[in-house]
Order: C-alpha cells, then sequence, then structure tokens
C-alpha cells in the first residue's frame, strides 16, 4: 500500500473498527502529567477542542470532570455516537478537522495521538485551523514524531499511517501563526514515548512556562 492511499484511509480504518478501538483504548490515562500541564496553560474551566477525540476515554473524559466544557471532532460517525452517549451535555462533531470552521475560539485546542495521522502538507495545512479555534492565551497541545518522517503501523491488521515534519517545522509554523512553544518533549518516557508538543496562542499578556 502506497503512503498516499494509506493515508487516505485512516478514517475509514478507524470506522470500521471502532468498538474495538474504544475497547483497546480504554481508561488508562497515561497522559495525566501532560492534561495538568495543558490545564495550566489555560484559564480555569475554558472550553476545549478536541480534535480526533475518538470515543472519549480517557483524554476527554478527563477534561470534563475537570470542569471544561468540550468540543469534539472525530471522523468516525461511530465514535462520535459513543461520545454523545456517554457526555450528551457536551458538543461532538462527525466530520474531518481539516475542514473545521466552527467561528468560535477556545480556551485550549487538544490534538492526542491524532494529527500525526496526516501527510505532511496536511499537517502544515492544519495551522490557521488552530490559529483561528484558539483565543488569545489558549493552550494548544498535540502529538508528534520525534523526526521528519512517514511510517506504516498496523493496527487490527490493517495499514495505520504516521508522519511527522522536522521540530525545527513546527517551531516555525507555530511561530508564524502566533503560538509559543512552552514544552517541548521527544519520546517521553514517562508518556509511552509519545512526543508532544505544548504551546500557547500569543496574547498581550505574555505566555506561560511549564517544565
Amino acid at each position: 500500500m502506497s503512503w498516499d492511499s494509506s493515508s487516505k484511509n485512516i478514517g475509514a480504518l478507524y470506522e470500521r473498527h471502532a468498538m474495538a478501538f474504544d475497547r483497546d483504548r480504554g481508561t488508562r490515562l497515561v497522559e495525566r502529567k501532560w492534561l495538568d500541564n495543558f490545564r495550566a496553560v489555560m484559564a480555569s474551566g475554558a472550553a476545549v477542542l478536541d480534535l480526533g477525540c475518538g470515543s472519549g476515554e480517557p483524554v476527554a473524559r478527563y477534561l470534563i470532570e475537570a470542569g471544561h466544557a468540550v468540543t469534539g471532532i472525530d471522523s468516525s460517525p461511530t465514535l462520535i455516537g459513543i461520545c454523545r452517549s456517554r457526555f450528551p451535555t457536551h458538543d461532538w462533531i462527525a466530520g474531518d478537522m481539516r475542514d473545521l470552521h466552527l467561528g468560535r475560539k477556545f480556551g485550549g485546542v487538544i490534538a492526542w495521538n491524532s494529527f500525526f495521522h496526516m501527510t505532511p502538507d496536511d499537517q502544515r495545512a492544519m495551522w490557521p485551523v488552530f490559529r483561528d479555534h484558539a483565543a488569545p492565551g489558549a493552550a494548544l497541545m498535540f502529538t508528534s514524531g520525534p523526526a521528519a518522517g512517514e511510517a506504516i503501523g498496523d493496527y487490527r491488521g490493517e495499514a495505520l499511517y504516521h508522519a511527522s515534519l522536522d521540530p525545527a517545522d513546527y517551531r516555525a509554523l507555530a511561530d508564524t501563526h502566533g503560538f509559543n512553544v512552552v514544552s517541548y518533549v521527544p519520546e517521553d518516557q514517562e508518556c509511552g514515548g509519545l512526543t508532544v508538543w505544548l504551546m500557547q496562542k500569543r496574547s498581550n499578556r505574555g505566555w506561560a512556562t511549564v517544565t
């Protein structure tokens, strides 16, 4: 399977395996440290946009239980249906995050284990979406690879596409679109080896510092 065909298959793959993904993802929160850092950058109780929210477990649940109103988008209608069932007072959208134009801004924007399923070109094209949905001072957090490249993993016997830009490219895109890097940890061994970026939308008040 080519890089191109594999990248275009992501949404359909997660829809085919939606119920299995929900079981596999489970409720174990290895991300707790990073979610707490994300919350520390945001204003207390700020609304959060969750890009690639899956079934809402465990990330959206943690944010909701911490007092944040969550709007989530995912390409899988089945996963969005699970979110609506679990968290009916929050907003859930079945769609493509690349085409998102909600006309409102959030105190936090998160793309946890979703952004890195996009091609390099699509990742570059996502930055206006980040910018347009982030309020001044908002937190932005996403996972990437540690270096530029593309890779094919496996989920339930199907090819699962991943890609990353070079860290210097993410820094340049962040600066161009009005974000400062608060924290960056490649292959964080305290978070399952994930490479994590935490940023803040620039405002007149400056920005946070989180170690």
